[in-house]
């Protein structure tokens, strides 16, 4: 599936915001944010008045930039989120939040979400017992995932847990770094999604 390759902290510094793409260097003063404040290019520094569909397309690109999914599967989101009981935007996120390499990368068992995405694909991870290597593989309520056992004392998980061990974990999840595996308790509720996105202009957008 087709990938973004280019610098990760351009779409950060493009919308304006911290989407934690880098893991660890997101939290220094590496981070691109950080030392550049304005959007790249040549005319980055300008300033400019987006319109109604700017600013509802921007919030579309950060939700976007953020999981790391490509547009079709954004909007195939969209779909299965409005035709599902309940607040659309919030259903979209939900969704977007149950993906497997976006669990995986929560639970503290990669440094970003980038890394999540290429250990599922690797065939590290089991849910429930059985191998998954599909990132969007949407995880349910009390569904475990854990390292794989050939892949427990893999040098790059011991390396991974020295940067996220004392990362804080979800409350509608649960992890156990020694047995390197980990619970979804229940679905996640609005205030547990730390994307700083209005959503209902997404819907916005879509609904035209």
């Amino acid at each position: 599936m087709a990938r973004y390759t280019g610098a990760s902290c351009k779409l950060c510094r493009r919308e304006g915001d911290k989407l934690f793409l880098k893991g660890e260097r997101c939290y220094t003063e590496k981070c691109g944010v950080t030392k550049r404040q304005y959007a790249p290019g040549q005319h980055g520094q300008a300033k400019k008045k987006l319109s109604e569909y700017g600013v509802q397309l921007r919030e579309k690109q950060k939700a976007k930039k953020f999981y790391g999914v490509l547009e079709s599967q954004f909007r195939k989101y969209f779909e299965m989120a409005s035709t599902t009981k309940g607040i659309t935007g919030e259903n979209l996120l939900k969704l977007l939040e149950t993906r497997l390499d976006n669990i995986v990368y929560r639970l503290g068992f990669a440094r970003s979400r980038s890394e999540a995405r290429q250990l599922v694909t690797h065939g590290h991870f089991d849910v429930n017992g059985k191998k998954v290597n599909i990132p969007s593989y949407l995880v349910r309520s009390h569904d475990v995932i854990a390292v794989r056992e050939g892949s427990k004392e893999n040098e790059m998980f011991k390396e991974i847990l020295e940067v996220t061990g004392s990362k804080v974990v979800p409350k509608w999840l649960e992890t156990d770094q020694e047995k390197l595996k980990g619970t979804v308790l229940a679905a996640p509720d609005r205030e547990d999604i730390d994307l700083q996105v209005e959503e209902h202009l997404i819907v916005e957008l879509y609904s035209k």
